[in-house]
């Protein structure tokens, strides 16, 4: 299965982040969404970076309130791990899972595309086993 099957079931809007905003801008954009990072981009819609929950719980916790202040782009994860939407989601679920991320952003030409998380991968995964099960359970007993 590749990536576009699950941005297809998903669909394609991203939340994002314009590198000038400020980390306060961002926490509001991830409490208003109820997301757990942004990708960070520039008005090209090329993908710079991506600010997370945890990098900015951690920073506020070590830097205290002044962080708050700062610009996306001087706190921002850089070159995050992505895939493009003909990746293999076995190949992006290991990816995930040793680098011990939760989203992968897709690229297209460079251009941000979509995001895929564990969630959605998921449960793209089970919906498909669940009509493969139900076809054999057709397919074995004659009923659905």
């Amino acid at each position: 299965m590749q990536v576009r099957e699950v941005l297809k079931n998903k669909g394609g809007h991203v939340v994002t982040i314009e590198p000038h905003a400020t980390v306060a801008e961002a926490i509001a954009r991830l409490v208003q969404n109820n997301i757990g990072s942004l990708p960070v981009v520039n008005s090209e819609g090329l993908l710079l970076g991506v600010v997370s929950e945890r990098d900015v719980l951690r920073h506020l916790h070590n830097r205290g309130e002044a962080y708050a202040r700062q610009r996306v782009e001087d706190v921002m994860t850089p070159d995050p791990v992505t895939c493009t939407p003909n990746c293999d989601v076995d190949e992006v679920m290991g990816q995930m899972s040793s680098r011990r991320i939760a989203k992968v952003p897709v690229l297209d030409d460079g251009r941000l595309v979509g995001i895929v998380s564990v969630g959605d991968v998921i449960k793209v995964m089970y919906e498909r086993l669940h009509a493969e099960n139900t076809h054999l359970m057709s397919y074995l007993y004659g009923h659905s």
